[in-house]
């Protein structure tokens, strides 16, 4: 019986078994490239591991689609599929949109956000204005430490659509310290 499966599926078999192989190769690929972009950029390993879920995630739905096409799965079914799923998924994701436009704007301040965890920012909102130090970046929000040692969780999304100047960077913090 598993004889019999493994010559009636062997050309299958094999494509899945090149398939996982290259995308491995792919992730493996995006996952060293992301870690030199961080390690260039003085990231820490908590943004570092958070790319990386969001490359695990992006590999294996690629997988888990070529894979049933490779098995025979006819293209419209999976369409089908992936459509109803992403239906009730963006049903979900509307009531809670800015969940997603904070992960988003996570990803974009992992490989273009010009400040780094410990830098002094000002953040130009005209209701609130902050000054203040960053003190962890998230998948979420930024965690801001202020002059009055106050926490202060400003959402990803926004401080991508505010203005926001450095006061001084982090190794400059630390010499006013040793002074």
């Amino acid at each position: 019986m598993i004889l019999d499966f493994f010559e009636n599926n062997s050309e299958q078999l094999i494509i899945s078994a090149i398939l996982i192989g290259v995308l491995v190769i792919i992730k493996f690929a995006f996952k060293k490239s992301t870690n030199k972009v961080a390690k260039l950029s003085g990231y820490n390993i908590g943004r570092t591991r958070l790319m990386f879920k969001y490359i695990n995630f992006a590999t294996s739905f690629f997988a888990f689609f070529t894979l049933l096409l490779t098995w025979g799965v006819d293209p419209k079914d999976v369409a089908w599929l992936f459509s109803s799923t992403f239906a009730v998924i963006g049903v979900a994701l509307f009531a809670i949109w800015s969940v997603l436009s904070n992960i988003t704007s996570g990803v974009i301040m992992f490989f273009s956000f010009p400040f780094k965890i410990g830098d002094k920012i000002e953040i130009h909102d005209k209701d609130f204005p902050i000054i203040a130090i960053i003190e962890d970046i998230r998948a979420f929000q930024i965690h801001l430490r202020n002059e009055k040692n106050e926490l202060i969780t400003y959402p990803n999304n926004l401080i991508l659509q505010k203005s926001v100047k450095l006061v001084s960077k982090a190794s400059e913090l630390e010499e006013e310290n040793y002074d």
